[in-house]
C-alpha cells in the first residue's frame, strides 16, 4: 500500500515557535493536546500528517466546511502552494528556514483524494495567517 506522507511540520514549525519558549512542567496544555492530525483519505493510498499548535482548533472554527471547494480547485490551488514552498525551502538565505524546513512531495498526476487536498490546502491558509506569509503574492486567504 503506498502511502504519501505529507509532513508540512513535523519538527520544523513547532520547533521553531517553541526555541524561545522554556517548559516549566511536563504536563500537556489544551493547546498541545490534539495539535497532530494525521488524515486517511478513503478515496485513495495517502495519508497527511500536519503536526502544528493551533491548526486543528483554526481548522475546526475557521476553515470553510468540506465541499465548499471542488477537488479540482483545491489541486490547483495546492500545487502553486507546494511549487512556491518547495522554492523557498531550497532558499534559505532568503527566507526563514524555521518556517520553510521540508520539501513536500506533491505531485499533479496523483489523486491524492478530496481528504488530503483538502487538509493541505486548509493548512497553507493556516500557516500564511499565522506567520504572515504570502506564498502566491496578491492577498492572503482570509480564512
Amino acid at each position: 500500500m503506498k502511502h504519501l506522507i505529507l509532513i508540512v511540520v513535523i519538527f520544523s514549525i513547532a520547533y521553531s515557535c517553541g526555541v524561545n519558549k522554556q517548559l516549566t512542567s511536563n504536563t500537556k496544555t489544551s493547546a498541545q493536546i490534539g495539535d497532530t492530525i494525521t488524515i486517511n483519505s478513503d478515496d485513495s493510498d495517502y495519508e497527511i500528517h500536519i503536526i502544528e499548535p493551533g491548526f486543528n482548533s483554526w481548522l475546526l472554527t475557521r476553515a470553510q466546511p468540506k465541499g465548499y471547494y471542488s477537488q479540482q480547485y483545491l489541486e490547483t490551488k495546492n500545487m502553486f502552494y507546494v511549487t512556491t514552498w518547495n522554492s523557498r525551502v531550497l532558499q534559505p538565505q532568503r527566507f526563514n528556514p524555521n518556517l520553510y524546513e521540508m520539501q513536500i512531495d506533491y505531485k499533479a498526476n496523483i489523486d491524492y483524494g478530496y481528504d488530503v487536498n483538502y487538509q493541505l490546502y486548509n493548512y497553507f491558509v493556516y500557516f500564511q495567517n499565522r506567520y504572515k506569509q504570502n506564498l502566491l503574492g496578491g492577498r492572503i486567504p482570509p480564512n
